[in-house]
């Protein structure tokens, strides 16, 4: 089952039900987690957090691949006015507490949002950053919750190849060296020589936003 993702996510789906969703950034590797998920079950419930800081071309492609891989349950979710109102009245909290920015647009929200499930997918890999690297297929959680990462010991060459031979539309912002993409403040291009998370926080002691830190 690890060499099949489909079968993999066909299966939790059967099991799960609505206990079970799909957690997806829509960002440069997203559309082959994704393609996986629409042939497994279109109408499986996926996550995108739109913490209100990304780039136009991730809303954009969000849509997109919505529409072309006929995903039928795709639900945005983020940070209330109210709360962006009282802690980041200038929009500029990123620039001087990153881990507070992430908090109130990605971590508080996703922890209300995945109340209802026990189980998350995810599209981690295992390659895409040393943070990552002795990540499992199945993991549980500090808090009790599974989460399930069907891509984990897909390679980036592998990844690519795969997408080419679906002929996946890839990400907009890839064609310009951003391999891993987030928020548009935080997230720069990388070169031949780094990881593909190093465009994310460059420069600062921080290599994840905490949705995938242990509970």
């Amino acid at each position: 089952m690890q060499d099949d993702p489909v079968r993999l996510l066909r299966t939790a789906h059967a099991l799960l039900g609505d206990r079970l969703a799909v957690m997806s950034s829509f960002g440069a590797e997203s559309a082959l987690l994704l393609a996986f998920v629409a042939e497994a079950e279109r109408d499986m419930k996926v996550l995108f957090l739109n913490t209100g800081k990304h780039f136009p071309q991730t809303l954009a492609y969000r849509r997109e691949l919505a529409d072309v891989l006929g995903l039928s349950n795709v639900e945005d979710i983020g940070p209330s006015p109210e709360q962006v109102s009282d802690r980041d009245p200038t929009g500029e909290l990123w620039a001087f507490d990153p881990d507070a920015c992430c908090k109130l647009r990605k971590v508080e929200p996703l922890n209300v949002a995945s109340l209802p499930y026990d189980v998350l997918v995810t599209g981690r890999k295992r390659g895409q950053a040393a943070t990552r690297a002795a990540m499992e297929i199945v993991e549980e959680r500090g808090d009790g919750q599974i989460r399930i990462n069907p891509l984990a010991f897909w390679s980036a060459q592998d990844i690519a190849a795969e997408m080419q031979r679906r002929a996946l539309p890839p990400h907009p912002l890839v064609a310009e060296g951003y391999l891993s993409i987030g928020c548009a403040p935080c997230t720069r291009p990388v070169d031949g020589h780094e990881d593909a998370r190093s465009g994310r926080w460059s420069g600062l002691n921080k290599t994840e936003c905490g949705i995938h830190v242990a509970g």
